[in-house]
C-alpha cells in the first residue's frame, strides 16, 4: 500500500483535501496520511471544516501559525522536511496557492518525492500577488498537475509544460459540496442568524482589501450603501475582524445594520451561500461555487486566477467604488448554474485513478 501524504493549511485547502482522503481510502492501493501545517489555527478555519466533511485529526500539526512569507514559508519547510524524512510517502499531494504549498512542494522535489500539485494551471497574470508566485512556482516543482478547467491545461502548456505531467481532474471543491448537500439543506438557517429571506452574503480576507485602512474604509462605505437595499451577512475573518477594529469600521459596520458574525464550519457557510441572493468576496472558492450554483458573485479583485467563472458563470470584478451599481445590475439580470467539464462531484475519483495509473498500481474494485 502507498502511503499519500495531503498538505492543508487554509480553509480552502481542507474542502480540497477531504473529498480525496475520502476516495483514497476507499482504495486498497492508498494510505492517505493529512497533515496540517497549521497556516490556518483558528478552529472555524480548520478543525470544525474536518469535522464536517468527516475527516479524522490530522496525524500531524506542523503548528506553524501566521507570519511573514518568507518566514512561514521557511517554518514549513523545516518542520515539514521532519515529517517526510522520518515517514517518507510513495506521493506527496499539495493543493491551491498559500504559502505551505509551495514550502511542502519545494521539500518534495528536494528530496525526490513524487509531487502533485491539486487545482494547477490557474494563473492571475498578477505576479504582485503572492499566491500567484506560489502558484507559478509550485507548478515549476512538482511532479504531477492536476487541473480544474482548460484554462489550467492551456496556462501549463505555454509555459512549456510536457502533457504528459498534466491530467485535468475538475473542480475538487464541489466534491466536498455534493458529499455533504444534504446536510447543507438541513443546516440553521440564514433567518436564525438574523437576516433573510433575502440577502448578500460577505467574505473578505486578503490584505489587498482589508490591510489598507483607506481601501478598507472604502468598502465598508459600500457595504453599508448596499445594506440599505440588500440586508448582509457578514462572517468575518479573524484577520478582517482585527482590521476594522483596528480602524474603528467594526461600529461603522453595526450602525449600518449589516450583520457580522464570527465564522462558521463548512455546512453552516455553505447552508448561507445555497440561499444568498448574491455573494460579495474575494475569495477564489466562492467564486467557482457561485457559478455552480447560478448565485452571483461580485469579486474584489482586479484579476482572477479563475476566470472561467467569468466567461461562463454569474462572476464579475468590481471595485470599493463600482460594487453597489454592480450589484444592483446583476441582481437584476437573470443566473443560471454553469457546469463545466468535471465539475460533476467526482474529481477525487479521477484523481485515485491518474494515481493509480503513474504508480502502476491495479485498480482497486472499489476505488472508483
Amino acid at each position: 500500500m502507498q502511503r499519500v501524504h495531503l498538505i492543508a493549511a487554509a480553509r480552502p485547502n481542507f474542502m480540497k483535501v477531504a473529498p480525496l482522503w475520502h476516495a483514497l481510502s476507499r482504495s486498497r492501493a492508498f494510505e492517505p496520511v493529512l497533515i496540517h501545517t497549521g497556516q490556518h489555527y483558528d478552529p472555524a478555519m480548520s478543525d470544525s471544516i474536518l469535522a464536517d466533511l468527516k475527516v479524522p485529526a490530522p496525524r500531524h500539526h506542523l503548528g506553524i501559525g501566521s507570519g511573514p512569507h518568507g518566514e512561514q514559508t521557511g517554518r514549513v519547510m523545516i518542520a515539514y522536511e521532519q515529517v517526510a524524512m522520518a515517514e517518507r510517502p510513495d506521493w506527496l499531494v499539495v493543493v491551491g496557492d498559500v504559502n505551505s504549498t509551495l514550502a511542502c512542494a519545494l521539500v518534495g522535489a528536494k528530496l525526490r518525492i513524487p509531487t502533485v500539485h491539486l487545482e494547477a494551471g490557474l494563473r492571475s497574470g498578477d505576479r504582485a500577488m503572492p499566491e500567484e508566485i506560489n502558484r507559478v512556482a509550485t507548478d515549476a516543482v512538482a511532479d504531477v498537475l492536476w487541473t480544474p478547467s482548460p484554462d489550467g491545461d492551456a496556462n501549463l502548456a505555454a509555459e512549456g509544460v510536457p502533457a504528459d505531467r498534466i491530467t485535468r481532474v475538475g473542480n475538487i471543491m464541489l466534491d466536498s459540496f455534493e458529499m455533504t448537500r444534504g446536510r447543507i439543506d438541513a443546516a440553521p438557517s440564514p433567518e436564525s442568524f438574523g437576516v433573510g429571506p433575502r440577502y448578500g452574503l460577505v467574505t473578505l480576507h486578503r490584505p489587498s482589501n482589508v490591510d489598507s485602512p483607506e481601501r478598507l474604509r472604502r468598502l465598508v462605505d459600500a457595504l453599508a450603501e448596499i445594506q440599505a437595499d440588500l440586508p448582509l451577512l457578514f462572517p468575518v475573518h479573524p484577520r478582517t475582524a482585527a482590521r476594522l477594529e483596528a480602524a474603528g469600521l467594526d461600529r461603522q459596520l453595526d450602525r449600518a445594520g449589516v450583520r457580522r458574525i464570527a465564522p462558521v464550519p463548512y455546512i453552516q457557510f455553505m447552508r448561507f451561500l445555497t440561499g444568498a441572493a448574491a455573494a460579495i468576496t474575494d475569495s477564489g472558492g466562492v467564486q467557482e461555487e457561485t457559478t455552480y450554483l447560478g448565485i452571483s458573485c461580485l469579486t474584489l479583485r482586479e484579476n482572477t486566477e479563475r476566470p472561467i467563472t467569468i466567461e461562463q458563470g454569474t462572476n464579475r470584478l468590481v471595485t470599493p467604488d463600482s460594487l453597489p451599481g454592480a450589484l444592483a445590475a446583476a441582481l437584476a439580470a437573470e443566473s443560471r448554474p454553469c457546469r463545466p467539464e468535471y465539475w460533476d462531484g467526482r474529481a477525487a475519483e479521477r484523481c485515485v485513478a491518474d494515481l493509480l495509473r503513474r504508480s502502476g498500481a491495479e485498480p482497486a474494485a472499489d476505488a472508483a
